[in-house]
């Protein structure tokens, strides 16, 4: 999922799609979402090595990004219901988070105000067997809920990439 300023979702969308080509990706797909300031991209390219990728891009041209502001990966997308989330948060995040590590949850909604936060957040964190830490933790586990989709990241602080705004809209 890639965030832009409004109205510049068109722009951002050549940006990433060019980012993706230097990347190795031969084919990429780019949708708009509804919700104005959101684009997204499929790849069959592991997340992990395109944002290492772009950090090495940025190292060499910090401003090579004119409309992206955030890049975050995406590991599972669902339709919104607690019961599916939390099944998947439970079946895979061992493949993310090891044993003696700690996490947090975060939730953003869009267009979805049904769930509610704190009860989210309850039922979700019983799945999974680790310490939790608001602070400093180790994973963060990310939802996305994008009216009736939602997307579930496991990120370290290295998996997402955020930018300072360098654009106006139009």
């Amino acid at each position: 999922m890639v965030s832009t300023s409004r109205f510049n979702e068109t722009n951002a969308k050549a940006e990433l799609w060019f980012t993706l080509l230097i990347c190795g990706e031969k084919y990429p797909i780019i949708s708009n979402l509804e919700f104005s300031g959101l684009i997204t991209a499929f790849t069959n390219l592991n997340e992990k090595d395109i944002i290492s990728k772009i950090k090495i891009i940025l190292n060499k041209d910090p401003n090579f990004f004119q409309y992206i502001l955030k890049i975050i990966p995406i590991n599972f997308v669902c339709i919104t219901n607690i019961q599916i989330i939390s099944e998947i948060v439970e079946t895979h995040y061992k493949e993310f988070i090891k044993e003696n590590e700690s996490f947090k949850i975060k939730l953003n909604r869009r267009k979805h105000e049904e769930i509610e936060r704190e009860a989210f957040v309850k039922i979700i964190a019983k799945r999974i067997n680790n310490k939790v830490d608001l602070k400093k933790p180790d994973i963060v586990v990310r939802f996305e809920i994008l009216g009736n989709f939602c997307g579930i990241s496991f990120l370290r602080s290295k998996d997402f990439l955020k930018f300072k705004c360098r654009t106006t809209s139009n």
